[in-house]
């Protein structure tokens, strides 16, 4: 799912101590890539009762097909909150041994916090590694901690620009193809009318680690429990080299994301692009009506002119190694993101991970009466081909988004270097990983 469904809170905490109780070699435990599918398939033939946790407004209308196709299963659909709100009762339900669900959404950049202390089942001793080719390499990579499988892609999020066309033509911007050339749109619009501002960012992590990396950053490093940080490596730096001229020129809007008054800029034409995932286009129909026919969709900017992006959000659905019913659970993820599952989050509104959707003419080739209307699906299904490989987060990131306002935010806050900020940020993260029992190390 989408970065603006996350919820900064003290679950961070919990979670982050929680990993150093069975925290070993990532991935080492319930399987093997040489697994079949075969007790999957007699669960599913068996039938039962399993509990689903999820945020998704895609849940309600999959629970519903999975029930009709399989009438022998039933699942308990619950919400048990968003993101850090949802992760927090999960945690206390591992703590507990008991009252958690069989399955539970988790996003990509929360997955390492469950699947290293051996909370969640190894999907590969169900023969799941076969589906790798099935989906993108950037989805496959962040449900796999290590060498054990923890889950199947739900969605993806590769990064592009979506901008106001009508502020780009009536102030007579050309859509930027490098940041460069994005930094000198931002000056033109401003200039132009000081009301106006290139896009809002007033501090967040999620879109900070996908910036760094877009740039080719690869700040976060694991083996077993030995951690590296290095926010300054070259990526950062050419990320920030870039960004601090926004922040130290006052060149973005400091209206705060997701807030009724960014809703609204983004209807009026005072935020004039996001640089955000595929996702985006469902928040825009479903909030942003004032800017139907004045958005449009462009490849992200990049620093040499050559194709490439990142992720920015995406969950996957996984087992708890407490159900009583681990088959069977393993049954219905299959079916969520390997199944018929896809279609049902496909009519509303969600952007594939599966590899076969992003290629099929009916959803690539589709106009947009939105974006005017636009075959966006064409921009988007392309960045998915771009993303950076070799992309890792800590496995404890979940605390470092909630630290992440002390340091980083603090740059934004006084419109000062973003770079000490992040050499902030990574000393708070280098104390916290050792104090929690890694070996973590700067550099």
């Amino acid at each position: 799912m989408s970065p603006f469904r996350r919820h900064r809170a003290v679950a961070a905490l919990a979670l982050a101590a929680a990993l150093v109780a069975a925290c070993g070699s990532p991935g080492q435990g319930s399987g093997s890539a040489s697994g079949t599918q075969d007790s999957v398939d007699a669960a599913l033939k068996a039938g039962g009762t399993i509990t689903y946790w999820s945020w998704t407004p895609s849940a309600k209308a999959q629970v519903a097909a999975f029930e009709k196709e399989y009438p022998n299963v039933k699942v308990n659909l619950v919400n048990a909150g968003t993101g850090n709100d949802q992760y927090t009762k999960l945690q206390n339900a591992i703590k507990a041994g008991s009252g958690g669900p069989d399955v539970a959404q988790i996003e990509y950049q929360a997955l390492p916090q469950f699947a290293l202390p051996g909370s969640l089942v190894d999907l590969n001793q169900y023969g799941f590694g076969a589906f790798q080719k099935d989906y993108t390499a950037s989805t496959w990579t962040s449900v796999s901690v290590g060498s054990g499988l923890f889950g199947l892609p739900q969605d993806s999020g590769p990064m592009a620009l979506f901008y106001n066309k009508e502020d780009f033509d009536k102030y007579g911007i050309a859509v930027p193809k490098t940041w460069d050339e994005y930094l000198d749109a931002a000056k033109k619009l401003h200039a132009a009318d000081p009301t106006k501002f290139i896009t809002s960012d007033t501090g967040d992590p999620g879109f900070t680690t996908s910036m760094i990396w877009q740039a080719g950053g690869h700040p976060f490093s694991t083996d077993g429990r030995n951690v590296k940080i290095s926010l300054d490596d070259p990526g950062a730096r050419k990320w920030t080299a870039v960004w601090n001229q926004l922040v130290q020129g006052k060149l973005l809007s400091t209206v705060k994301g997701w807030s009724d008054d960014w809703y609204r800029a983004l209807g009026d034409g005072t935020i004039a692009t996001l640089v955000t995932g595929a996702w985006m286009p469902g928040v825009f129909k479903a909030s942003v009506a004032a800017g139907s026919g004045k958005w449009a969709v462009a490849p992200m900017p990049t620093y040499d002119g050559q194709p490439a992006t990142a992720e920015n959000g995406g969950s996957t659905e996984s087992v708890l190694k407490q159900s009583a019913n681990p088959a069977l659970a393993a049954a219905f993820v299959r079916w969520l993101n390997h199944g018929n599952g896809v279609k049902s989050f496909l009519a509303s509104g969600g952007f594939p991970a599966t590899t076969a959707d992003l290629a099929t003419p009916s959803f690539v080739d589709a106009a947009d009466p939105y974006f005017g209307g636009q075959q966006v699906n064409q921009v988007l299904t392309e960045a998915a081909k771009n993303v950076v490989k070799g992309w890792s987060y800590l496995p404890y990131q979940l605390y470092a988004n909630t630290v992440y306002t002390d340091s980083v935010g603090k740059a934004y806050l006084n419109g000062t270097d973003l770079d000490a900020g992040l050499k902030a940020w990574q000393s708070a993260l280098v104390d916290y990983g050792n104090q929690q029992g890694f070996t973590v190390t700067a550099g």
